[in-house]
């Protein structure tokens, strides 16, 4: 398929990982297929995540199709670029079709990126991973490399204000990659990948060279790791709020069409 847009987003990208002096680790470029199908599943701890799981593809120069939520591509310039970076948008309310879509992908030989949390962790400990990867990785016949990524949440994450200060530090790893087996039950699947991108994300933080700067800055590191962030019971709380204010905000929204 034609690269049109994706080489120059890239470029733009990169200008501004630059301009806020963002210190790179990337590691484990060398588990990414060199060519053919692969489904890539990180952790995801800011909205950044997107423009940085992809550097780790880049050695081997592959580029990711990420699922991202249908509402990214209902903008008119992000919707725009996501379309014309080809990555798949997903209806939550009607996963099946974007499940096809990402199969058809990995078939054709692309490597499409996920974030199996589905959403943010607010508490930057390991949520309960989905099974899309382990389904979609089994029905295309491709294998799975996890990843995992820390130090994106201290530039910008939920329920944060950007923070565009320079030199923070951002550290990418992928993991070797493994296949399941035919006929594999996905759900045990989904349980090894989370194992390892535990596995991986811990590493990452245990070599973290950066500190926080004060107790006030302390808000990005989990508790467990003497941080300030929501327990995860704290977080999944504050994930149940937010999900019942959207549904709330879009049925008045509703009702107001109707008026």
């Amino acid at each position: 398929m034609a690269e049109l847009v994706y080489p120059p987003v890239i470029v733009l990208a990169r200008s501004v990982f630059r301009a806020l002096g963002i210190r790179f680790t990337v590691e484990g470029s060398e588990h990414i297929p060199a060519e053919g199908g692969a489904v890539l599943a990180s952790n995801h701890v800011s909205y950044l995540d997107f423009t940085f799981c992809g550097l780790v593809a880049r050695p081997q120069k592959r580029l990711v199709r990420f699922m991202c939520k249908e509402s990214v591509f209902e903008q008119p310039v992000a919707g725009q670029l996501m379309r014309g970076m080809h990555h798949i948008p997903v209806d939550r309310s009607a996963g099946a079709a974007a499940l096809s879509h990402a199969v058809r992908a990995l078939k054709e030989g692309e490597i499409v990126g996920l974030f199996p949390e589905a959403t943010i962790s607010r508490s930057y400990t390991l949520k309960e991973f989905k099974s899309g990867a382990a389904r979609m990785a089994a029905e295309a016949d491709v294998p799975i490399v996890p990843m995992a990524i820390w130090g994106g949440q201290r530039i910008y994450t939920k329920a944060r204000k950007p923070d565009l200060g320079r030199g923070k530090a951002v550290m990418l790893k992928a993991g070797e990659a493994f296949r399941p087996e035919p006929g594999a039950d996905p759900m045990a699947t989904t349980a090894e990948l989370h194992r390892r991108v535990d596995a991986l994300l811990h590493e990452l933080q245990d070599r973290y060279p950066q500190e926080p700067a004060d107790d006030a800055d302390r808000w990005w590191l989990p508790v467990e790791r003497g941080g300030t962030a929501p327990t995860p019971e704290r977080a999944k709380e504050l994930d149940a709020a937010a999900v019942a204010a959207t549904a709330q905000k879009r049925r008045e929204k509703l009702q107001k069409k109707k008026r």
